[in-house]
């Protein structure tokens, strides 16, 4: 026989089932990450045959793509310009797609399951190259064709996949009733035990979860325990569960969790519907040094309330521009969301997110005019704050003295030690002379803590504390110089035991703790989920009136806090009316000026000065266009701040939203609106767009002002601070800390979006959990 055919050999292979194999071998599949937009996917038969069930299963989870409110491109479609109707996508729910990557039509059943019959339901046209004949419509209802269509089979496979009760292995299941309710129970068992630890943010497994172990992790303990005191649960769970059906596998748990992270996810994309939003976004590195960019969104519900609710966390290779915006346009495509409904964007002032060229507010800004970019109020305010140290001499110094000292008295546990007991007989001194108050809360342990420039208020926090501290800091700094043990900041703790014991520290110290706690109150009211953007400039602006009331009237009050707390501590205080001495310089040098002269207007005004200057310069967006007409929305005092062409004015500025013919509207309804909003006893007590835009859904007048409440969504979607995202970044590092420093990325962000949004997890019932868990994947065991 080998006369006439040639023996084939195991090691030789056609070029072409080579290729094959190694464009197949080259698929790299994360389930989590595939492709959103239509347009931007592999084809499936370039995947495994072997994986190409688990993708198809992702795909038909997520449903077909379909970016509603996106605003369609027009296109020249024979004589005139056509574009793709939203509409269509009632008309064809469950396999019509959208590609904004091509601005195409696609189908998804028949790209997950079309065979190669030719030019049958419409060739490529729906699953390679896309639809874009929009003037001809009657060929999407070609493509669905008849009964026994090519996508009318795809339809019936996909149905087939994602219904598991007719796989051939539960058909022939004999006890198949009483297998499926032992099974629910203990499917129900592990989401109870896996959702007690996704609201903790505690791990999952044990370094050994070998039956033998005397700790086997988190999960296996707590599903323990759940045996233990629950008959029905023991007699299906663990050891009574079949092998190969326990759902305790690590797998099982993170598709659990992933199930319940995406139930989250789309509550609050049902939330959001097509309201408009705007986007926070900030990057940091966790703690196994990978860089993570946590997304939040910002929007208005149907109750007008202002909603700020985490989408997810995403580990992006570099941090420049080009880099992050391809990143939220994955998240965009995979949410089925449009940056045609995006409002504002609120960042941090770093180069690559808030560039004027090649940033990525500008980047989003070429897309979408309407995207406002607001950069975060609260890291302003620290900018200013460490801007003052870094422009006055003294008060740099000073801050400096503070680190010196935190770092002295903080570097062994020792010293701690010593600081705490020092500080708890001063107050058990105190309480006993009555000069402390005792009761619930009151007296805790404290600790110096260490400021930060980047971190919020963290300079007013140490402030607090060293004064509270002071006198036990000054015990410890002298045991440290004067210890006849020899260390290494001995002389440091001299030199700065000399420093803290001067006039001019103690002046430092009253009167920074008195401006930053002046300015730590305008932090903490930036950093509210519902503060608005009207209001935050109302609060700069109280802000500024309170430093300079402090400049003007403040000098009497301070000098005599100052007094008194130099006598308490025993530190000599220079005559005011004495010739000022400046250190460092000759007497000829110095300048001639009193002490009280120095200290009231070199310093206590100069400080000050450069307070307000730095914030003059810090919020200089306060007096553009946009912000200024914002102000006008205002309801406080009876509408006083009322101004109509200014909000005529607003509303030319979102020419998306209104026309030509609705500006006209707006400008006739804003007439009623007033009149009827300042003669309504209702709407006279209220403060901030934030509590009018309630009150107008409250009484349904949104209804009869649409335009208007239009305007007050469009300003309190504007971001005022990235505090939200910030609180991400807490998160992550209760998450993924120094222990779990190996969790995946997907694992990470599922864990964060139920941690962050309990609210809407717990509102989630096991059913829903349940049901996305059994689509996954094939399933041993059935409902």
């Amino acid at each position: 026989m080998e006369r006439f055919f040639k023996r084939t050999s195991n090691e030789l292979s056609s070029p072409l089932i080579e290729s094959e194999r190694s464009k197949q071998s080259r698929v790299e599949i994360d389930l989590a990450n595939l492709p959103s937009d239509p347009g931007e996917r592999t084809k499936i038969s370039d995947y495994d045959p072997n994986l190409r069930d688990q993708i198809r299963r992702e795909y038909l989870l997520r449903g077909p793509c379909q970016p509603r409110n996106h605003q369609f491109v027009q296109t020249q479609c024979g004589e005139g310009k056509r574009r793709f109707v939203s509409d269509w996508f009632n008309d064809f729910p469950n396999w019509l797609e959208y590609s904004v990557a091509k601005d195409a039509a696609f189908c998804l059943c028949c790209y997950l399951f079309k065979s190669n019959v030719g030019e049958q339901g419409g060739g490529d046209c729906f699953t390679g190259i896309g639809f874009q004949n929009w003037k001809k419509k009657e060929r999407l209802h070609d493509h669905v064709g008849k009964q026994n269509s090519v996508h009318n089979q795809a339809l019936q496979k996909c149905e087939a996949l994602m219904n598991e009760k007719q796989h051939i292995r539960n058909i022939i299941d004999q006890n198949v009733h009483q297998s499926r309710i032992d099974y629910r129970v203990r499917l129900e068992a592990s989401v109870d035990c896996i959702r007690f630890l996704l609201r903790q943010g505690l791990a999952f497994r044990g370094h050994n979860e070998s039956e033998n172990s005397s700790n086997q992790g988190n999960f296996l303990q707590l599903l323990q325990f759940l045996v233990d005191h629950n008959d029905e649960v023991r007699a299906v769970a663990l050891k009574n569960a079949p092998e190969n059906l326990r759902l305790t596998s690590p797998r099982i748990q993170k598709d659990i969790v992933n199930a319940a992270a995406v139930e989250t996810t789309n509550v609050i994309m049902r939330n959001m519907s097509d309201a408009f939003f705007s986007i926070l976004v900030d990057e940091s590195r966790d703690v196994s040094v990978k860089e993570q960019m946590a997304v939040t969104f910002r929007y208005v519900d149907k109750n007008g309330c202002v909603i700020e609710s985490f989408i997810g966390i995403e580990h992006v290779a570099n941090t420049t521009a080009i880099s992050l915006k391809k990143a939220i346009d994955a998240l965009f495509s995979k949410h089925g969301l449009s940056f045609s409904r995006l409002r504002g964007q609120g960042y941090d002032g770093a180069s690559n997110m808030s560039g004027e060229l090649n940033g990525l507010k500008t980047l989003i800004l070429k897309e979408n005019s309407s995207a406002f970019y607001v950069h975060c109020f609260a890291h302003q305010l620290q900018l200013a704050l460490v801007g003052v140290a870094k422009k006055h001499e003294i008060v740099g110094a000073f801050f400096a003295s503070i680190g010196s000292v935190v770092n002295i008295v903080g570097a062994s546990s020792k010293r701690r030690d010593i600081l705490r007991e020092k500080q708890a007989l001063k107050v058990i001194e105190a309480l006993k002379v009555g000069e402390l108050t005792s009761g619930h809360g009151l007296n805790q342990e404290t600790e110096i803590k260490r400021s930060c420039d980047t971190r919020w208020s963290s300079h007013y926090g140490t402030l607090l504390n060293f004064t509270v501290m002071f006198s036990s800091i000054i015990d410890v700094l002298d045991e440290i110089a004067f210890d006849k043990v020899s260390s290494d900041q001995k002389h440091e703790a001299f030199i700065s035991l000399k420093l803290l014991q001067s006039f001019d520290f103690i002046f430092s110290l009253h009167l920074m703790r008195i401006i930053l706690g002046i300015t730590h109150e305008l932090s903490q009211a930036l950093q509210k989920d519902d503060q608005d953007i009207v209001n935050a400039m109302d609060l700069v602006k109280v802000c500024k009136r309170k430093l300079q009331t402090f400049r003007e009237s403040g000098w009497l009050s301070l000098f005599e806090q100052v007094v008194l707390f130099c006598g308490k501590e025993n530190i000599s205080v220079p005559n005011m009316d004495d010739q000022y001495v400046c250190p460092g310089k000759s007497k000829r040098k110095a300048p001639e000026m009193t002490n009280m002269h120095y200290y009231r207007f070199d310093f206590f005004c100069a400080v000050i000065d450069f307070q307000l200057q730095e914030l003059d310069n810090r919020f200089s967006e306060a007096t553009t266009e946009l912000l200024l007409c914002l102000a006008s929305l205002s309801p406080n005092y009876s509408f006083a701040a009322y101004n109509k062409q200014s909000l005529m004015r607003l509303a030319e500025l979102y020419p998306h939203d209104f026309s030509a013919s609705e500006l006209l509207l707006l400008e006739c309804q804003l007439e009623t609106y007033i009149d009827d909003m300042r003669s309504n006893n209702k709407f006279q007590e209220l403060q901030g767009i934030a509590d009018l835009a309630k009150k107008l859904v409250e009484t349904r007048k949104h209804k009869t002002y649409p335009y208007v409440y239009l305007l007050i969504t469009l300003a309190l979607v504007l971001p005022v601070a990235t505090a939200s995202v910030e609180r991400a970044f807490s998160a992550m590092n209760i998450i993924k800390n120094r222990i779990r420093n190996r969790m995946g990325d997907q694992w990470m962000n599922d864990s964060l979006i139920v941690y962050l949004e309990k609210d809407i997890f717990n509102s989630i019932d096991n059913e829903s959990i349940i049901q996305r868990f059994q689509n996954m994947a094939p399933r041993r065991g059935q409902l």
